[in-house]
């Protein structure tokens, strides 16, 4: 699967403000956001009860829909059906700070945008 830079203005912003929604419905938290033209970092609180997967599948799976339906051109800019990869990474903040971990996430705007 190969990345496209999709994730630009209006889409970027738009996308940052779902996944807030999305999060704030679902029991979740947003603690931080960097939206690239091809990839996302997050920094997600959400229930104990809730399990990684569920968190990742609702945060992917309403966002996808919702843009698609915002952005119907993205369906040719994707070329296929699906506006995220299967795949995620996940880190837990186990051994560093929620804070560290924002700060890495906002950090890395300022280093894509070099």
């Amino acid at each position: 699967m190969y990345r496209r830079d999709v994730l630009q203005e209006p889409v970027k912003s738009t996308l940052e403000n779902l996944l807030h929604t999305i999060a704030r419905q679902n029991g979740m938290e947003i603690l931080a956001v960097d939206v690239q033209p091809d990839h996302i970092h997050l920094c997600v609180s959400f229930p104990a009860a809730m399990s990684i997967a569920n968190a990742v599948k609702l945060l992917k799976g309403i966002s996808a829909r919702q843009l698609r339906l915002l952005f119907p051109a993205l369906r040719k800019r994707t070329r296929s059906d699906r506006l995220w990869a299967p795949s995620y990474y996940v880190g837990t903040a186990g051994h560093v700070s929620a804070e560290t971990i924002k700060k890495y996430i906002e950090a890395q705007e300022s280093h894509h945008a070099h």
